[in-house]
C-alpha cells in the first residue's frame, strides 16, 4: 500500500491548556453601543441588541459573519432566546417600552408587544413556556405567552425591579428590586407572587446552585456612585428564605454558577476580583484577581464544556480566562473599550464579547478541544509544496510509530484520503499533511 503525504505545515502543536485567544473583531454600524447578547442553540447565531441604532445584529455562529441587521427600535436592550419556539425577544422603546419577537430561523420580527415604561430585563420559564418582563416604571413582571406571543399576566413586584433568575428545580422566578433592596418571588405555574425575600442594597442579578436548590442574589450598590454593597444574598429554592450572607468584593455587579465543582462566582466591580463561593458550605475559596481596581468587573460567562469562568474587564478592555477546578487565571485576552456583555457559542467553542464604546464583538475561541490548534507565527512569505511518496511503513519518520488524528482531534488507526495530523515519535509537534491513497 502507498501513501502520499503533502506537507501543508510544519509548525503545529496540541492545544495546550491556555488555548483561549481573540479569534476576530467583528465591526459594528458606527454609533451602535451594544447592549446585550443572546445564542439562538437551533440556529447557531448569535444576537446582539444595538441601543444607539436600535437594532439587532445577526452572526452566523460558525463563520462569524453578519448575516442581517434587524430594525427593531430605539434603546433596543435586553435579550432572551425561547428554545421551544426558536424566538429571540428584545425590549425596546424606554418610556413607551416594548418587546420585539424575532423569529429565529428567519431573523424576521413577527410580532410587537407593548409592555410600558423601561423595560429592562427578560427570562425565560422553559416548563411553561413563558417569557418574563420587567417594566421598571410601573414596578411589574409582564409575562408573555411563549407559544401565543400574548401577554397573559402582570405580577406587582417591588421599587425599581432591576433582573430577572430563573430557578429549573421549583420553576421559580426571581425578581430583584433595585430600590426596595428586596427580592420578589414568583410562581412559574401560577404566575402568583409566592413571597417577598429581604436582600442587601440594591439586588441586582442572580444565578441558580442546581445542586443544592439555592438561589444566589448579588447585591451590587448603586456602582459607580459610591454607595455600596459587598454582599451575597443566600435563598432557599424550597422555602424562600435567606439562609446566608456571603461577604465577596465591593460592588459584586453579576455572579455565575459552576456545576461541576459546585461553586458561585461574583463579579466584584470596585476591586477587580472574582470572588469564588463554595456551593455547598456557601464559604469564600478563593479570591481571583481578574483586572485591577476600578476595572469594573461587570459581565461573567461560565463555559460548561470546558469549565472555564469568563469575567469582562470593563474599564480595561480585557477578559479574564479563570481555571473552574483550581480557581487560577488561565490568560487575559485583550479586546475592544468597555466590554459589558457576554454569550457562550457552544457548538464552536467561542465567547462573544459586546464592547459598548468600540461598537464591536470580540470573538474569543478556545481550542483546547476538540482538535489540533495551528501555531500563530506568522506563515513563510515564500514556500515550495513537494509531495513526498511513501511506501509501506516508511516516510516521517515511521508510519506504524506515528500518532495520526484526524481534523476533529480524534485517533486515526487505519488512516484514509484526507487532511490529517502526524505526530512522530518523541517529536514535540505535529505536523498537517494530505494523505492520498
Amino acid at each position: 500500500m502507498k501513501y502520499a503525504f503533502l506537507l501543508l505545515a510544519a509548525s503545529c502543536s496540541l492545544s495546550a491548556v491556555r488555548a483561549q485567544w481573540l479569534e476576530t473583531t467583528i465591526l459594528l454600524d458606527s454609533g451602535a453601543s451594544p447592549q446585550a447578547l443572546c445564542y439562538n442553540s437551533a440556529n447557531d447565531k448569535v444576537y446582539c441588541s444595538n441601543s444607539g441604532r436600535g437594532t439587532v445584529t445577526v452572526i452566523n455562529g460558525a463563520t462569524n459573519d453578519i448575516t442581517v441587521t434587524i430594525p427593531i427600535g430605539k434603546g433596543a436592550g435586553a435579550l432572551c432566546y425561547n428554545p421551544l419556539g426558536n424566538k429571540v425577544y428584545c425590549t425596546y422603546g424606554g418610556d413607551s417600552g416594548s418587546v420585539a419577537i424575532i423569529d429565529g430561523a428567519t431573523d424576521s420580527v413577527v410580532a410587537t408587544i407593548a409592555l410600558g415604561p423601561y423595560p429592562v430585563a427578560l427570562c425565560h420559564n422553559p416548563q411553561d413556556n413563558k417569557v418574563y418582563c420587567i417594566v421598571v416604571d410601573a414596578n411589574q413582571v409582564t409575562v408573555i405567552d411563549g407559544a401565543s406571543d400574548s401577554v397573559i399576566a402582570t405580577i406587582t413586584a417591588g421599587t425599581r425591579p432591576q433582573a430577572l433568575g430563573y430557578d429549573s428545580q421549583n420553576n421559580s422566578v426571581y425578581c430583584a428590586n433595585r430600590q426596595s433592596g428586596d427580592v420578589t418571588v414568583i410562581d412559574g405555574a401560577r404566575d402568583s407572587v409566592l413571597g417577598t425575600v429581604a436582600a442587601g442594597y440594591m439586588p441586582c442579578a442572580f444565578c441558580f446552585n442546581t445542586r443544592n436548590n439555592r438561589v444566589y442574589c448579588a447585591n451590587g450598590g448603586d456602582y459607580p456612585i459610591g454607595y455600596y454593597d459587598s454582599t451575597v444574598t443566600v435563598i432557599d429554592g424550597v422555602t424562600h428564605r435567606v439562609i446566608d450572607t456571603v461577604m465577596v468584593g465591593d460592588f459584586p455587579l453579576a455572579v455565575a454558577y459552576n456545576p461541576h465543582n459546585n461553586r458561585v462566582y461574583t463579579a466584584d466591580a470596585e476591586d477587580g476580583t472574582v470572588t469564588v463561593i463554595d456551593g455547598a458550605s456557601d464559604s469564600v475559596i478563593a479570591t481571583v484577581a481578574a483586572g485591577t481596581s476600578g476595572d469594573y468587573e461587570r459581565a461573567l460567562c461560565f463555559d460548561s464544556l470546558h469549565n472555564k469562568l469568563y469575567c469582562a474587564n470593563y474599564q480595561a478592555g480585557s477578559v479574564t480566562v479563570i481555571d473552574g477546578a483550581a480557581n487560577n487565571v488561565l490568560t487575559t485576552i485583550a479586546v475592544e473599550t468597555m466590554p459589558r456583555a457576554m454569550a457562550w457559542n457552544p457548538a464552536q467553542s467561542r465567547v462573544y464579547v459586546a464592547n459598548l464604546e468600540s461598537n464591536s464583538i470580540s470573538v474569543i475561541r478556545d481550542t483546547t478541544t476538540p482538535g489540533i490548534e495551528e501555531s500563530h507565527t506568522p506563515h513563510a512569505t515564500s514556500h515550495t509544496l513537494a509531495a513526498t511518496v511513501l511506501s509501506g511503513a516508511s516516510g516521517v519518520r515511521c508510519l506504524a510509530s506515528c500518532v495520526i488524528f484526524d481534523a476533529m482531534g480524534r485517533r486515526v488507526v487505519n488512516p484514509r484520503s484526507g487532511i490529517l495530523f502526524v505526530r512522530e515519535p518523541s517529536a514535540v509537534t505535529v505536523r498537517k499533511v494530505v494523505i492520498t491513497r
